[in-house]
């Protein structure tokens, strides 16, 4: 029974997220990273548990190799088993901690997107819209604009200054 893993959950909630194939959004994060800076981010970490998922299957294969039944290891061998333990325990740690990070890059995509609105708050942002853009009714002269104020150096004074 094949095992899901973490590269596996970081696909799987990519692609639910942005509602695409992997393979599309990897063109979308290198062709495109200013449209998306969080689908770039989550792609960027997705690739770093990609070499992590790698690392984690090494040690698995290695500590299979070193632990298989019947085999009796060397003494020299027993430092080895260790060591691979020891680095696969890391690598998964890793794995989870890059994991955790698509998650909340998802959970930040999720939280910016625009809830519906209430439809008299959007009435009320359409009619001050049109307000500005509305033409003035017939008959009525529009008001002059205010005249803008002047920038410039100040007006020399006389006295000391302060």
């Amino acid at each position: 029974m094949p095992t899901t893993t973490m590269l596996d959950q970081a696909t799987a909630m990519i692609e639910e997220a942005w509602g695409r194939p992997i393979e599309v959004l990897e063109v979308l994060a290198v062709r495109h990273p200013s449209e998306d800076p969080l689908l770039r981010s989550a792609m960027h970490t997705r690739t770093a548990l990609a070499i992590t998922d790698n690392a984690v299957t090494a040690h698995q294969d290695r500590l299979h190799t070193l632990t298989r039944r019947g085999y009796v290891p060397d003494f020299y061998e027993l430092d080895r088993i260790t060591e691979s333990a020891a680095s696969l325990r890391v690598a998964h740690a890793e794995s989870r901690a890059y994991l955790q990070a698509i998650r909340r890059v998802v959970e930040a995509r999720e939280a910016a997107v625009p809830v519906a609105e209430a439809p008299a708050v959007r009435l009320a942002q359409a009619a001050v819209a049109r307000s500005g853009q509305a033409p003035h009714a017939p008959g009525r002269v529009p008001e002059p604009s205010s005249p803008s104020a002047v920038v410039g150096p100040p007006v020399p004074t006389t006295g000391p200054r302060r």
